[in-house]
């Protein structure tokens, strides 16, 4: 007779796991001078994607998050123009290639965690997809323990802000990039 395995709650099964070795993040910072570099920025993290990979995207509203992502999709090879899915929460891109599907998702609406997350079926999407998701800090890391957190900041220089100048934290959290999985090719100045 075959043993069925029981279901045990996440909180129970946490609690019977073993400790796992905590990996060390590994970050790479680049300085982006106009839209089409963080554009290009997308598609060499493209480059360094796998399906089952989730991002987090981070910055103020206008600092280039959707253009990143724009080049994350031309980088995957996946179909559809890549807009900001605001209104419609999520967008799936399917791949043209035989790739990864893109799917992004825009939490800025969302006020909940996972939780409220959990409509969009993120977790049954990730395995096969590369996951991205605008404003996701706070909701959605329990997705992953690996992930890519992009922090995306405006530069400042002589006390005014550097109109299409971008600082870029590319972080890598977890097992899956703890050897920095190519994040140093990415570190420099990006400009075109």
């Amino acid at each position: 007779m075959e043993e069925v395995p029981r279901e045990v709650p996440r909180s129970q099964a946490q609690e019977q796991a073993p400790e796992r070795a905590q990996a060390p993040d590994t970050e790479a910072h680049v300085t982006v001078g106009s839209p089409d570099a963080m554009q290009d920025l997308g598609r060499r993290i493209a480059a360094l994607l796998r399906p089952g990979d989730l991002v987090l995207l981070t910055g103020e509203l206008g600092a280039g998050k959707t253009t990143l992502t724009r080049g994350l999709g031309e980088g995957l090879g996946v179909r559809g123009a890549v807009t900001s899915p605001t209104f419609v929460i999520a967008r799936v891109h399917p791949s043209l290639t035989g790739g990864p599907a893109l799917v992004h998702v825009d939490a800025y609406r969302l006020g909940g965690g996972l939780d409220e997350m959990e409509d969009l079926d993120l977790d049954v999407s990730l395995p096969e997809s590369v996951v991205v998701v605008e404003w996701g800090d706070g909701k959605v890391e329990d997705l992953s323990d690996d992930r890519l957190h992009v922090v995306i900041r405006r530069a400042v220089g002589h006390e005014e802000v550097l109109d299409d100048v971008r600082e870029v934290a590319v972080r890598g959290v977890g097992a899956r990039w703890s050897a920095g999985a190519g994040l140093e090719t990415l570190a420099g100045v990006l400009s075109e």
